[in-house]
């Protein structure tokens, strides 16, 4: 309104300061339509503020639901709606805190306040096993290990029971709830047990764990020892053919190869020897069976006559040569022999 008023204000002095030709009703006519122009602007300039004050009645009569879809299309940008946070109380209830200092002030029996402060009990677990056991005080305790935090509470609870059931059954307060009571527990069954499982299966992944790291030490330990092992082999093989080659060619006699490394005999002379009979050597049968077929080596022609075994006559004996050999008496006397063939034909011829 306040811009239509100067420009109606213009078009009235216009009308009238302007020169005109005719006469009055012209300018009347002019003068009509002119303040119908500005009429109609200050009715279409109502509309506009009218409906923009409706639009912005609407923008802030959303609702909650199309404020969480805004939302999610990200139409919502930080500072555009500021959370009102209203003003504290202050509460200052001096009855309440009277009651609970009276409260605290009271002396009762131990039976109504069932408090008890005692250090965890000894870990029979590291006794058994000879290690230092930990502080009373927790103070060596992992808190990021559940194990050890759980052992802890575990023997503290422990230590007191031990003090607590004395006092009970001093006071003859029953300690042992009936077979036919039930109750919910602190935590439940279901709840302990999903623990439980937790706590296992936390332990096995550190023992598996722990396995692994030995089996990859193992296996790293392993394979430096059979490396040695086949190098040692081969080198025991390489050195093995090549005394072969050496006794092929003739240029040893020597036969200590086949009877293994040096090592085997040291060990077999440091074990302790179970008593035995010492002999000084093969008996006849071996002996005879050396000389007739041999002991390794060549045979072929073993048995031929040499030069050396011909004119050797160290063994010639005359009497056995010419069959002269010595009567031989046995142990029993002369013995009866059967007559021959001639003699007993006389003998027959007699009769």
């Amino acid at each position: 309104q306040n811009n239509v008023l100067p420009g109606l204000f213009c078009a009235c002095t216009k009308s009238f300061s302007k020169p005109r030709l005719g006469n009055a009703r012209e300018s009347l006519k002019n003068l009509y339509n002119n303040l119908f122009y500005c009429l109609f602007k200050m009715s279409d300039v109502e509309e506009d503020s009218q409906m923009g004050a409706e639009s912005e009645e609407e923008d802030y009569d959303l609702s909650d639901g199309e404020l969480q879809e805004a939302f999610s299309k990200g139409l919502l940008k930080p500072g555009m709606n500021i959370p009102l946070e209203e003003p504290k109380r202050a509460v200052n209830n001096m009855e309440g805190l009277k009651k609970c200092l009276a409260e605290f002030k009271k002396n009762l029996a131990w039976v109504e306040r069932l408090d008890l402060t005692t250090p965890p009990a000894d870990d029979i677990v590291a006794k058994a096993e000879g290690r230092a056991e930990p502080s009373q005080d927790g103070d060596e305790i992992n808190a990021d290990d559940d194990f050890q935090r759980e052992m802890y509470f575990y023997r503290q609870a422990q230590a007191t029971v031990l003090e607590a059931l004395p006092k009970l059954q001093k006071s003859q307060i029953p300690t042992k709830r009936p077979d036919d009571y039930f109750a919910e527990m602190a935590k439940s069954d279901q709840h302990m047990q999903k623990i439980r499982k937790k706590l296992i299966q936390k332990q096995m992944a550190m023992e598996k764990s722990e396995k692994a790291k030995k089996l990859r030490e193992q296996r790293k330990y392993g394979k430096k020892v059979q490396v040695e092992v086949l190098q040692k082999r081969q080198k025991e093989k390489k050195s093995m053919m090549m005394a072969v080659k050496k006794y092929q060619k003739g240029m040893t006699d020597k036969l200590d190869f086949l009877e293994g490394d040096g090592e085997g005999k040291k060990a077999a002379a440091a074990a302790p020897s179970k008593p035995h009979i010492n002999k000084k050597g093969p008996n006849a049968k071996r002996k005879y069976k050396d000389s007739k077929f041999g002991f390794g080596g060549k045979k072929k022609g073993s048995k031929w006559n040499t030069k050396e075994s011909h004119n050797d006559v160290s063994g010639f004996r005359a009497k056995v040569a010419h069959g002269k050999v010595g009567k031989k008496f046995s142990k029993g006397g002369k013995k009866n022999k059967r007559p021959g063939k001639e003699a007993r034909r006389k003998m027959k011829a007699r009769k």
